[in-house]
């Protein structure tokens, strides 16, 4: 009974060991040459620019949020492609009772009601209409904000050059 709980702490304590010591050891073995360069806030290659309240720069929230609008669109593909998939299968004339009966199940939980080939031919063209709007209104959303410069990553700043975290100084 006792074994588990100090098995734990002895676990606890390596990890603890396994964590501390290579932190203790660059502690004392690194150089220490501090520079201006070294104490800014490293932003990804961008110089801080204004107060530290502003964390990121905006394009940085830009960027994420298209990431995230699009994939989420990706992700509503998939329930799309199952349908469309099942709606191809079950326009296979040559396709026996029992099959049809288990594929018209997946599509449609399991009532019960076969789908004929006709059926399905409607509801596939039906479910391809949807995919044509469906990623020709994301082109014109992606195409808006091409246009918009939201994709664009410029640097502001003439004074940025590859190398150089400060601008110049002026003597």
């Amino acid at each position: 009974m006792i074994e588990l709980p100090l098995h734990l702490v002895v676990f606890a304590a390596v990890g603890v060991v396994f964590l501390a010591l290579p932190l203790l050891i660059g502690r004392f073995l690194r150089p220490r040459q501090p520079t201006p360069d070294k104490s800014l806030a490293y932003e990804c290659g961008e110089l801080p620019i204004g107060s530290s309240d502003v964390r990121f720069d905006s394009r940085y929230y830009v960027v994420a949020l298209l990431f995230l609008v699009f994939d989420v669109e990706l992700a509503l593909l998939f329930p799309w492609a199952t349908v469309y998939g099942n709606c191809i299968q079950l326009a296979d004339t040559t396709l026996s009772e029992s099959a049809r009966g288990a594929i018209s199940a997946r599509m449609g939980g399991g009532s019960g009601v076969l789908v004929s080939p006709d059926q399905a031919i409607s509801l596939a063209v039906v479910a391809f209409v949807e995919f044509v709007l469906f990623f020709g209104l994301l082109g014109l959303g992606f195409a808006y904000l091409w246009q918009r410069g939201d994709l664009d990553w410029v640097h502001t700043l003439r004074s940025q050059q590859p190398g150089h975290l400060h601008p110049p100084r002026s003597k």
